[in-house]
């Protein structure tokens, strides 16, 4: 079995890329631009999940451990 990575330092656009399952996943954290093709192909070539979580109020803890809990090794 492939091991499922989440890197905070990869744009949106690119972990979303690798593992569309994570488009779900990141609205149901917060992320509400995920589900939304324009948004990922404009905004999240910019910006990375950090961000993100900086710009949207997030914890980024609260999202790494959710990552986690959904069976991702996370590098922050």
């Amino acid at each position: 079995m492939t091991e499922k990575t989440a890197d905070l330092n990869k744009t949106l656009y690119d972990l979303t890329a690798e593992h569309p399952e994570l488009i779900d996943v990141l609205f149901e954290l917060g992320f509400m631009g995920a589900k939304n093709p324009v948004m990922r192909e404009t905004h999240g070539k910019q910006m990375t999940v950090k961000a993100g979580c900086g710009h949207l109020g997030l914890d980024l803890g609260q999202v790494a451990a959710a990552l986690r809990a959904k069976g991702y090794t996370v590098i922050e």
